[in-house]
C-alpha cells in the first residue's frame, strides 16, 4: 500500500481489494480495514456474503453487484474508480479470476487507478482445523457422500486402526511429506468419529467436546505449567503425571484395567509391565516369568528391554523394517 488507510482521499482514484480469512467471524477485521471502509467513496460486495452483511450492519452503505460476470464486473469497478476510491469487500471463495480481470483492465488504460490489496483478517494458528470440521459436515449432511452418510462408529473402526498403523510407519520413516499425509488421514478418524457423535439419539458430542475434554486434561496433567506444582526436570513431570493419572483412575479394580486388548500383543505386554511395575505388583511378573513357555520367555524380554529403556514393539519393528529391505536387495535365487 501507498499509505495509510487514515490518510486516504476518497476523490483518489483508487481500487481497494479487501480480503480477509473465511476462518474468522465475518467483521472481525483489522483497524487498517476499518479505516479503509470508512474513507472508501463507494464500498462493493457480492450478495449473501457475511463479511459484507457484517460490515452493512455497522452502518457502512455496501453497494450489492453481481459477480456472475467477472470481467464486467472488473471493468466496473475499475470505472468507478475514475470518481474516487472504490473499495471489494473480497468473497469468502476469494473471488475467482477477479484480480486477474482487474490487472487486465487497469492495464489497458493510459492512466490506470492505483490498485491495493488490503489484508483484513489473517488466519490464526489451527484456523485449518474449522475447514476440516466444514468439509467433514458436508460430507456427512443430506446431499453430501452416501458413502460416508451410512458409516457408524463400528464399521470405521478398521479404518482408525489401520491409519493409526500407517501413521506409526510414516513417524519411523522420517519422510516429513509422509508423516504430513498419515497424520491428516488420523485426522480424518477423529474428525469423522466425531460427526457420527453429533448424531447420537441420547448422549451426541461434536468435535468442539472432544477438544475441550482434551483440553482440560492437558491444563489438569500440567500443573507446573498452569498452576504453581514445581517440576522442572522431565522425571519430575512424569512422577508428577502418573501421581494425577493414579488419581483420576482410583476407580480402577486392577492395575492393567483399561489396557486395550486390541493392542498388539507385545505392545500391551509393554503396557502390562508397566502398569504392574508401578502398581508394586512385580510379584505378577515374577510368577508369569517362572512358566516354562515361550510365552513366559517373551514376557521376560519385554521386561529387560523396558529396564534398558528400550520400545520393544518399536525396536522388533525395525528388525522387521530391516529384514523386509534385505529381502527387496537380495531377492531369492532362480
Amino acid at each position: 500500500m501507498t499509505g495509510s488507510p487514515s490518510e486516504y482521499d476518497p476523490d483518489d482514484r483508487r481500487v481497494v481489494l479487501l480480503v480477509s480469512t473465511p476462518r474468522v467471524a465475518p467483521g472481525v477485521l483489522t483497524r487498517d480495514a476499518w479505516a479503509a471502509l470508512a474513507a472508501a467513496r463507494e464500498v462493493w460486495a457480492a450478495p449473501d456474503e457475511p463479511q459484507a452483511e457484517a460490515i452493512a450492519e455497522t452502518g457502512v452503505d455496501v453497494a450489492l453487484h453481481d459477480r456472475t460476470d467477472v470481467p464486467s464486473l472488473a471493468r466496473e469497478i475499475v470505472a468507478a474508480a475514475d470518481d474516487g476510491t472504490v473499495l471489494w469487500v473480497g468473497s469468502a471463495d476469494g473471488d475467482p479470476g477477479l484480480n486477474e480481470a482487474i490487472a487486465t483492465e487497469v492495464s489497458r488504460l493510459p492512466e490506470p487507478p492505483d490498485v491495493e490489496v488490503l489484508v483484513g483478517a489473517y488466519d490464526l494458528p489451527g484456523s485449518r482445523l474449522l475447514d476440516v470440521v466444514a468439509v467433514m459436515d458436508r460430507l456427512r449432511s443430506p446431499g453430501g457422500c452416501p458413502w460416508d452418510a451410512e458409516q457408524t462408529h463400528q464399521s470405521l473402526v478398521p479404518y482408525l486402526l489401520e491409519e493409526a498403523h500407517e501413521a506409526v510407519e510414516a513417524l519411523e520413516s522420517g519422510d516429513t511429506d509422509h508423516m504430513r499425509e498419515e497424520l491428516g488421514d488420523l485426522l480424518l478418524q477423529i474428525a469423522f468419529q466425531s460427526r457420527v457423535a453429533e448424531e447420537h439419539p441420547s448422549a451426541p458430542f461434536d468435535i468442539d467436546d472432544v477438544a475441550g475434554g482434551l483440553v482440560e486434561k492437558l491444563v489438569r496433567r500440567h500443573p507446573h505449567v498452569f498452576a504453581d506444582v514445581d517440576a522442572d526436570t522431565p522425571e519430575a513431570v512424569e512422577a508428577n503425571w502418573e501421581t494425577i493419572k493414579a488419581a483420576e483412575k482410583e476407580h480402577r479394580l486392577h492395575p492393567v484395567e483399561g489396557v486395550p486388548v486390541s493392542l498388539p500383543a507385545l505392545a500391551r505386554a509393554e503396557k502390562y509391565v508397566s502398569r504392574l511395575e508401578k502398581a508394586g505388583r512385580s510379584d505378577l511378573l515374577d510368577e508369569a516369568e517362572a512358566a516354562d513357555d515361550l510365552g513366559a520367555q517373551l514376557l521376560a524380554m519385554v521386561r529387560l528391554a523396558k529396564a534398558s529403556g528400550v520400545d520393544a514393539e518399536g525396536a522388533l519393528r525395525e528388525t522387521l523394517r530391516q529384514l523386509a529391505a534385505a529381502s527387496e536387495d537380495r531377492p531369492a535365487a532362480e
